[in-house]
Parts: C-alpha cells; sequence; structure tokens
C-alpha cells in the first residue's frame, strides 16, 4: 500500500465496455453486496436496543434520585427542625441538583429517540432496501438466462443445420454412387434422382449458410448489445445501492450527533469519511482487480461434409435461386411485423428507465420504484425473442441480397396458406400424393396453386393472379397435362390413371386382359419413372437417353416395345379389375375418391364416391334406410366417427352402418376408366360432419346403435394440436395448431402422449393436444 493515493474524484467506468462475458463474476459481486445490507442492519438494531436500555437504566437513575431529593428536600434546605417550614422552596443546591436529575432524563429520552430512529428510519429502511435489490437482481439473473437460452437455441440449429447438410451430403454421394453403379435401363432414373438430390443438397447447404450467419450474429450481438446492457444494468444497481447506503449512514451518524453533542468532532469525522465513500471507487477497485485476458470467439465457419467436399459459396443456379428468392420474401414479409414489435417495445422501455431514474434515489416513491422496475425488466425480458427474430430476419435478407441480390423485384409470388389436404391430391410442383397424414402443404389464395410444405420453397415465383373456380381447374388440368416425363418419350402427361392406377397393376394380378409377369414390371418401372419427372430440360435429356437405349443393346428394343405394349393395353382395359390400394384407418372403411373425368367434363359435375352393400340392412330409426345386400350404393357422406355414413341407393338417402358398406373398391365400367387429372375439389371426404342432408330430406344428425357386423374394427382415436410446439429432439414430433395425429398412448402420468403419423410415432406434449375423437 506504500505510496498508493486515493483519488477522491468520480472515475468514468462502464462494465459493459470493459468487462465480456463476466455475468457470473458481477452478478456475484452485487449479490455480495446486498447480503452485506442485512449485517449493517442487524448492526444498527443491536445499536438501538444499546441505547435503549441505556435510556431505560437512566430513566430508573432518575426516578431513584428523585425521590431520595424528595425526602432529603426539606432537611437540606432548612434543617430538621426549622421554626417556619419553607413550603415549595428549595436551597441553590438541590436546585442545581434537581436540574442535573431532569438534564438526566432529558437524555434518557433523546437516547430513546435515537433508538428509535435508528430502527425505523435506518435499521427498517435497510431491510426494505435488501429485499427489493436482491429482487431486483434476481431479476437480472432471469434476464441472463433468457438470452443465454436464446443463444443457446440458436447454437443448437446451427448444429442441426449442420448435421442435415452432413447427412444430405451422403445422400448425394450414395445416389452418384447408385449411377455409377447403373445400366443402360435404369441410368436414366439414376442420374434424375442423383440430380433432384444434388438440388436438395444445394438448398440445405443454402439453409446451413444462411443459419451459420444468424449464428454469428446472435453471437455478436450476445457479447457486444445483450451482456454489455446487463453489466450495465447491474453496475447501475450496485452503484445505486451504495448511494442509498451512504445516505442511511449520514442518517445515522446525524442522529447521533443530535443525541450527544459531546461526540459531535467524533461524528463529524465520520460523516467525512462517509462523504469519502463515491461509489463509483468501489467499481473502479472491483474493475482494476477484475481485467483478465478475455478473447471473444472466433466466428462460425463453414465446414464442409467429410463426404461432399464443398466451399462456403452459396449455390445460385436456377433452382437454389427459386428457394433462395421464397427465402428473401418469406424473411421480408415477417421484418415488418418483428421491426414494429421490437420498437414499440424498445420505446416502453426507454419511458420506464426514465421514469425509474427519477424514483431511484427518492425513498418517498419506493413502491412505486418497485412497480416501474419489475415492468422494465419484463419488458426487456419479453423483448429477447421478437429482437432474435428480428436479427435473423435481417441476417436472412442481407445474406440473399449478398448472394443473389434483388430476386423477388419483379416476381408474382403465390400468396400460400396451409392446407390439410383431405382428398387425394398432387403437388403441382412434384407430382407426388399429398393425402390424410401426410397431407400437410399449402395453397395458394389466388391461383390455387397446390404444393407439399417440403416444396413451397421450391416453387417458382409465376402466380397469374387471382382466379375464379373454372380457371383454377383449367391451371391445374394445364400443369398436369405440361408435366414432362424424364427418361422415356418425349414427355408423357401424368395423371392418376397412368401412374397409381398402373403401379398398382403390377400387385392386384389385373383382369382377363391385365399384362403378363414381365409387362407388369415395365408398366410399374414406367410409371415411376413418368412419375419424377419435373425440369424444363427434361424432354431433351429424355430424348437423347431413349436413343442411346434404343440404339444400345436389342434388349433395350423390346424392353421399349413392351413398355409401350404394356401402356396402351393399360388404356384400353375392357374388363373391370381391382386395384391395390392404401387402406384408410380401420374404423372408416370409405374408399379414396375415384378417379375424375377429364377436364372437359368436370368442370360442370363432381364425381360420386361410390360403395357396395357387403350386408342387407333394415332400417331401425328414424333417417335410416334398408338396403339389401351386394347393392352399390353412392355414398352421400362419410364416417365422421359415429359408425354411420349417408348413402343414396336408387332414390332413396339415408344412414346405414359404415361397416356394411365397402368403399374400398368403387366398380369400374366395362369400357375402362379414363385418365383423371388433378382435382382442385375443396370437399373434404374423411373428415366430413354428417349433419342435415337438407330440408327436403329431413335427415338428422344421430349416434348410430349398436351395430355389431362380421366386419367390425377396432376404433382409432385421433388428437388434434392447440397450440404450436417445436421439437427439441428426434423422438418428439413438431406441431402447428391444427395438426392430427393417431393417439397410440394416451399420458401415462409423465406429461406426454405417442402419437403416429406418416408410419411413425413419436411423443408430444399432453397439454399442448385434444383428443377429438
Amino acid at each position: 500500500m506504500d505510496g498508493l493515493q486515493l483519488d477522491t474524484r468520480s472515475p468514468t467506468v462502464n462494465f459493459g465496455e470493459e468487462l465480456k462475458d463476466a455475468f457470473k463474476p458481477v452478478n456475484a459481486w452485487v449479490a455480495n453486496g446486498i447480503a452485506w445490507l442485512d449485517d449493517i442492519q442487524t448492526f444498527y438494531r443491536e445499536r438501538a436496543t444499546i441505547e435503549k436500555e441505556y435510556a431505560a437504566k437512566l430513566n430508573l437513575l432518575a426516578k431513584k434520585y428523585f425521590e431520595k431529593k424528595a425526602k432529603k428536600s426539606s432537611s437540606l434546605s432548612v434543617g430538621d427542625t426549622p421554626d417556619m417550614t419553607p413550603g415549595s422552596l428549595e436551597g441553590a443546591s438541590l436546585t442545581t441538583w434537581a436540574t442535573i436529575i431532569t438534564t438526566t432524563e432529558s437524555l434518557a429520552k433523546e437516547h430513546d429517540q435515537y433508538s428509535a430512529a435508528l430502527t425505523t428510519q435506518v435499521a427498517d429502511t435497510l431491510k426494505s432496501i435488501s429485499t427489493r435489490y436482491e429482487d431486483f437482481r434476481k431479476r437480472h439473473e432471469s434476464l441472463n438466462a433468457r438470452f443465454v437460452a436464446e443463444r443457446d437455441s440458436v447454437y443448437s440449429d446451427l448444429k442441426k443445420s449442420k448435421s442435415s447438410y452432413d447427412s444430405e451430403c451422403k445422400e448425394v454421394e450414395d445416389k452418384r454412387a447408385k449411377v455409377d453403379k447403373s445400366f443402360d435401363s435404369s441410368k436414366a432414373k439414376a442420374e434424375k434422382s442423383y440430380r433432384a438430390e444434388l438440388t436438395e443438397m444445394s438448398n440445405i447447404k443454402n439453409t446451413y449458410l444462411v443459419q451459420l450467419n444468424v449464428a454469428n450474429r446472435h453471437k455478436q450481438k450476445y457479447y457486444h448489445e445483450d451482456i454489455p446492457d446487463l453489466l450495465n444494468s447491474l453496475q447501475d444497481l450496485n452503484e445505486t445501492r451504495v448511494t442509498k447506503l451512504n445516505s442511511l449512514w449520514t442518517l445515522s451518524c446525524q442522529l447521533d450527533a443530535t443525541c450527544r453533542q459531546n461526540s459531535l468532532n467524533h461524528l463529524s469525522h465520520t460523516i467525512t469519511e462517509i462523504a469519502r465513500n463515491i461509489p463509483s471507487l468501489n467499481s473502479a477497485m472491483f474493475l482494476r482487480h477484475n481485467m483478465g485476458g478475455w478473447n471473444e470467439p472466433n466466428d462460425f465457419e463453414f465446414e464442409p461434409s467429410p463426404l461432399w467436399h464443398d466451399t462456403d459459396d452459396i449455390v445460385t443456379d436456377e433452382l437454389a435461386t427459386v428457394f433462395l428468392r421464397n427465402l428473401l420474401g418469406k424473411s421480408r414479409r415477417g421484418l415488418e411485423a418483428a421491426k414494429a414489435v421490437v420498437e414499440s417495445k424498445q420505446r416502453e422501455i426507454q419511458g420506464l428507465q426514465k421514469t425509474r431514474d427519477q424514483l431511484k434515489y427518492d425513498e418517498e416513491s419506493a413502491q412505486k420504484e418497485i412497480d416501474v422496475t419489475r415492468s422494465l425488466l419484463y419488458n426487456q425480458e419479453e423483448l429477447v425473442p421478437h429482437s432474435s427474430k428480428l436479427t435473423t430476419l435481417q441476417v436472412e435478407i442481407q445474406t440473399v441480397l449478398e448472394a443473389v441480390g434483388d430476386v423477388e423485384r419483379g416476381t408474382q409470388t403465390h400468396k400460400f396458406k396451409p392446407t390439410t389436404f383431405t382428398i387425394p391430391t398432387n403437388c403441382d410442383l412434384c407430382g407426388e400424393r399429398a393425402w390424410r397424414l401426410t397431407g400437410k402443404g399449402s395453397t395458394c389464395k389466388d391461383c390455387g396453386y397446390s404444393c407439399h410444405a417440403k416444396c413451397e420453397m421450391k416453387v417458382p415465383a409465376q402466380c397469374p393472379g387471382v382466379l375464379d373456380k373454372a380457371a383454377k381447374k383449367a391451371l391445374k388440368a394445364s400443369i398436369a397435362a405440361s408435366t414432362p416425363a424424364d427418361g422415356v418419350g418425349d414427355g408423357i402427361a401424368l395423371s392418376r390413371s397412368n401412374t397409381m392406377n398402373e403401379l398398382s397393376a403390377g400387385y392386384a394380378g389385373g383382369g382377363a386382359t391385365g399384362p403378363q409377369k414381365t409387362g407388369s414390371k415395365l408398366t410399374k418401372t414406367t410409371s415411376l419413372s413418368l412419375a419424377a419427372g419435373a425440369s424444363a430440360s427434361a424432354p431433351a435429356s429424355a430424348s437423347a437417353s431413349a436413343s442411346a437405349s434404343s440404339s444400345s443393346v436389342n434388349t433395350a428394343s423390346t424392353t421399349t416395345a413392351t413398355v409401350a405394349t404394356t401402356a396402351a393395353a393399360a388404356a384400353t382395359v375392357a374388363a373391370p379389375r381391382r386395384n391395390r390400394v392404401i387402406a384408410p384407418p380401420p374404423e372408416r372403411y370409405v374408399s379414396a375418391p375415384p378417379p375424375e373425368p377429364i377436364a372437359e367434363l368436370s368442370a360442370e359435375k363432381e364425381p360420386e364416391v361410390m360403395g357396395r352393400m357387403i350386408y342387407g340392412y333394415t332400417a331401425t330409426g328414424v333417417g335410416e334406410i334398408s338396403v339389401d345386400g351386394n347393392v352399390d350404393v353412392v355414398i352421400l357422406e362419410p364416417d365422421d366417427g359415429s359408425g354411420w355414413i349417408t348413402v343414396r341407393a336408387d332414390t332413396q338417402s339415408g344412414l346405414v352402418p359404415a361397416s356394411y358398406v365397402d368403399a374400398s373398391s368403387p366398380p369400374v365400367s366395362p369400357a375402362g376408366r379414363p385418365s383423371s387429372v388433378h382435382s382442385s375439389s375443396n370437399v373434404s371426404i374423411s373428415n366430413s360432419t354428417i349433419g342435415s342432408i337438407g330440408s327436403g330430406g329431413g335427415t338428422v344428425k344421430k349416434k348410430g346403435p349398436a351395430v355389431k357386423p362380421k366386419r367390425g374394427a377396432k376404433r382409432v382415436r385421433h388428437v388434434e394440436a392447440v397450440y404450436e410446439y417445436d421439437a427439441r429432439t428426434e423422438a418428439e414430433w413438431s406441431m402447428a395448431e391444427g395438426d392430427r395425429f393417431v393417439l397410440v398412448r394416451e399420458d401415462g402420468g409423465d406429461g406426454w402422449m405417442e402419437v403416429e403419423k406418416g408410419g411413425v410415432v413419436k411423443s408430444v406434449p399432453a397439454n399442448y393436444v385434444q383428443i377429438v375423437d
């Protein structure tokens, strides 16, 4: 300590600028200062007890000697046997003595008042400050935990994105290996699959790179914005505590000085020493002893997959640009809303900070300060997720603009809305089926363009604008007819009949005119090849592939001829045949919708869903009809979970047990069924509710009686999401509000349910879903 001189000036220190990632030591230091207030409070209470006991003893002493003086007053004043009594007069010595005893009583009263003042004005105030500031400190801990959780969540997303990228790279490598191993007959298909996987890898890589920038920005925000602000707030909290502690110390000394004038010099020295305790001196000393060698963590960098050696350049080919354009549009749409929320919260926080600065030194407004400070910290905590979202959107927009420019300008993007496809519907982008449990997707509100949820970000910005129902159907028919096949012919239009039906023909066994064993396999292969085509350059590559294949060996020519023969036979089937279909849940024997008529006919009338009575049924109640066995019926409304469906037989319609009707294979006309096109109908087949058929029919919804048909099955129960939930592990499902799942196991007391979707069983929080049937 030799040569050390104290600087009484107020040093300018800033924890946020000087200390990085030091919340724990700063928080512990502030907590120690707040806990120390309890020791100071105890000191003044014990001092008040001593002063009160001293005052009581002085009072007893004065009373005792007043009584003694009264007994001796006369004798001391005038003697034991005076001639004339002195009355109330006393000698000068007794008067002086009385003054001394009275002064002792006054001293006792002063000490009693000093004891009470120490208790009420110093000790009780210290207790209130300690409780209040400990609450403030804990709320700072909560805010820091929120910051850390938000940062770690972004880091976790980066890790997941990196894992997805590595997995996709492995998939690409596997596809490439299949191309090398494939022969002429399957090489085109393998190359197409490889190109599709390359496109998917590019999108996942771009997502990974975007997430990389997001994580770096969040890291910078955490270390240079969030934590510095929090440290400055803790510094201000501690310095405010020290300032209030100084005022209480000064008050106690002033009370002592008033009580004991003879100790004024000592107390004045103490007050002078207290005045030297500048709050920032404590902070400066702590700062000088806690400045360690801190290095900012390095930015995250792109790590190429060990199976796919790549660079950190964002992919900007045609398909990747479509993905980036959609990402840019989605981020821009969310940016304004996020910015408005953040700015509103920031204005509210600034107003609360100004109010708190005006109140924190006014002890008479202590309760108001408590309310304002709690509201301030609560709003700061509420701002964290919105600020995080705003940062993410800004980084996404900046990253895309730097990579490909403003590719969204001058384009007509689709206005997608979430949709659950309850009838067989093909994705207008990839052509694959979206239905039932896997039927989550999006539909354009203007033109009716439909796609999988996974395909939404790959859809080109080519929306024709608002269309009526007829125009929407014509557009979908045009999309279905213009989609080229990859690898065979010059672009054969895809429809349900030449994909799903021919594929199932290989398993069904066919009728009298069905293809032979070899032909069935070729038909299945051809259908799968046709269903996979999607790019604009597919016809040229398909023609080249077909030419090379036809000129290579005679076997290829034979195969091509067989494929053509099989396709022609499938288009001119004369005898009905039973196709293989995937059955709906066991409690609902309702068939998938029948193939739709060609576009010219479907514009006026929707197709009817047909079924056949397995058993004869005799009506037993109001609203039911009697139908003989083995009779074709039209299904008007499917089973809604009650076990009954509405059908029409001849001219009558009514309710029959759902298990009495076979709707899995509707009859096919002898002339063969026409190829169907994509349906844009919004009518739900599987989730319709049996209600009133109309005022003319008079049928009402009812719960069917206990019917036990021979074909009964165990009832399947479903749950529906009532809140949005993001999965934390791979063993959980992510949910959006309204998502439906098949219930596998109810809550066993651990707060989780097991549900099935797409054949995969995972867990969801039990309080996030409700059982719907």
